[in-house]
């Protein structure tokens, strides 16, 4: 059991295991294209790609996993370099056997050799099974990610560009009246909660305890 850079020639069995991968999870579309050739493409791009790290994990000699990662940085927003975990697959009938642990030291090893300080990994949504293999490796929670249709944001921010004209958004008016009626409320029931504060003081404290209303419980 072995992890070793990807070759050229691997590349058959890079879209062989990454068509399996989409095979398996319920956001396949997320994960990578259903155009084999295609994907050959994209995975040779990523081969060539300076910074790219493709790794083929192999049983006796037979690919049964792969590693896709970049060295990331330092960049603008950064002094220091990381490396950007973007895909982690191990065949269903090589699971259980650490090839998957096997592919992830050898990552490591190479982020300790271009000075990258930190891994990051951004699991698919969805993705259970990866997620408690990350955390089991002591992978925790760094950011969290948004995301938007390209139709619908455009939408919104058409609409938000018009209401920004000039023109009240719907609902708006009816929104500031409800916070000033709650304004001019509170400032209506502060002179009688100030004359009840300056009353509770002197009562027997035993028996403001006794009169304390259930209601006021903390409740979880």
């Amino acid at each position: 059991m072995q992890a070793r850079a990807a070759r050229p020639e691997d590349l058959d069995d890079l879209v062989h295991l990454s068509m399996e991968a989409r095979k398996e999870t319920g956001v396949g579309a997320q994960l990578c294209t259903d155009d084999a050739e295609r994907l050959r493409r994209q995975l040779g791009a990523f081969l060539a790609v300076d910074g790219g790290l493709v790794l083929v994990g192999t049983i006796d000699d037979q690919p049964a996993g792969l590693l896709l990662a970049r060295l990331v940085g330092p960049s603008l927003f950064s002094d220091s370099a990381s490396l950007a975990l973007e895909a982690l697959y191990v065949m269903r009938t090589a699971r259980r056997r650490g090839l998957g642990h096997v592919l992830v030291a050898t990552a490591a090893e190479a982020a300790e050799q271009h000075g990258a300080a930190e891994v990051y990994a951004a699991p698919l949504p969805g993705a259970r099974g990866m997620q408690r293999f990350l955390a089991r490796l002591g992978f925790a929670p760094a950011a969290a990610y948004r995301v938007a249709g390209t139709a619908a944001l455009q939408r919104r921010l058409a609409h938000d560009a018009t209401a920004g004209t000039g023109a009240r958004r719907p609902g708006t008016r009816g929104l500031e009246d409800l916070i000033a009626r709650r304004r001019q409320a509170r400032e209506a029931r502060q002179p009688l909660e100030e004359q009840t504060a300056s009353l509770s003081v002197q009562v027997n404290p035993t028996v403001a305890l006794r009169r304390t209303s259930p209601s006021s419980r903390g409740i979880w």
